[in-house]
């Protein structure tokens, strides 16, 4: 039996003027980096890009705003996009993407048809105060355990090559196994010219090591691979060997990703299925 690889799609509705000042984040005001921002994209647009990744193959769809968290406004939005999504396609996997958010927010999001929370721990909490100085790992870490009592997915996790020893590499991948989430998202760090940090970049040997770590560490979990990846990974390159079984297809936040038409090429390839369910 062939090994399915979950596909998701995300969409950045709400893009850039963040106040927080993430140092690996090219949404932040603090960075002056050269991104689209726009405060809301119509409702139209994202329900024409659900669609779209609905056709490339795509079960997961994520709604990402920038910023801190949620307001009532914002979250009436997102809430919006999601019955919209859900009133076209009720077989997709929608995920929200939001910020630091309580529960109550979070019951909201998913009595309007959110099936999943994502929010990134992005690292270490004793690194993570080196990458940003506006909010606290313990925050991130709150919102995690508010996505779940709210009986949302979980999906949780960061970035790898942001300047973080093995130490906290490890340290990172144990919180992340204390919360048991449904998907992981793995990130590799992507290098921009107006972000301060300025690391090297992990080899591709490396990034396999992390993965396997990872993949011995949460057996149950999904793990995609997201951001980083086409830097990080030769195409010839076996991630669902190593212990991916999904990935983020098309663009990401605010920098290119693959075409969606060459990763199913890759995954047929490479021996593999596209995956039809979720299973969450």
């Amino acid at each position: 039996m062939k090994k399915s690889i979950f596909l998701c799609a995300i969409s950045n509705i709400s893009s850039g003027s963040c106040a927080e000042d993430c140092g690996f984040c090219t949404q932040s005001a603090h960075h002056r980096a050269d991104i689209a921002h726009y405060k809301y994209k119509s409702i139209e647009q994202i329900v024409f890009e659900a669609k779209n990744a609905a056709k490339n193959g795509a079960i997961g769809f994520c709604l990402v705003t920038s910023g801190l968290g949620l307001d009532d406004k914002k979250l009436a939005y997102v809430c919006e996009a999601a019955r919209a999504i859900k009133a076209e396609l009720q077989d997709i996997h929608l995920i929200a993407c939001n910020g630091i958010a309580s529960v109550d927010q979070l019951k909201t999001l998913k009595g309007a048809g959110i099936d999943a929370y994502n929010h990134n721990l992005e690292t270490s909490q004793a690194f993570y105060e080196r990458i940003c100085t506006t909010h606290s790992w313990e925050a991130r870490y709150q919102t995690c355990l508010n996505a779940k009592e709210a009986g949302l997915a979980l999906c949780s996790g960061g970035i790898f090559g942001l300047g973080e020893s093995e130490e906290d590499r490890q340290a990172f991948i144990q919180s992340v196994q204390s919360l048991n989430p449904f998907t992981m998202p793995i990130n590799f760090f992507i290098h921009n010219a107006a972000l301060p940090l300025q690391t090297a970049h992990l080899s591709e040997e490396e990034a396999l090591t992390i993965l396997r770590q990872i993949r011995q560490a949460l057996p149950q979990t999904r793990l995609m691979i997201a951001g980083g990846r086409e830097t990080t990974f030769s195409p010839e390159c076996d991630i669902f060997e190593a212990g991916a079984d999904a990935i983020v297809i098309g663009d990401y936040l605010t920098t290119k990703g693959e075409l969606p038409e060459r990763d199913r090429a890759m995954i047929e390839r490479l021996g593999y299925e596209i995956a039809r369910t979720c299973h969450a």
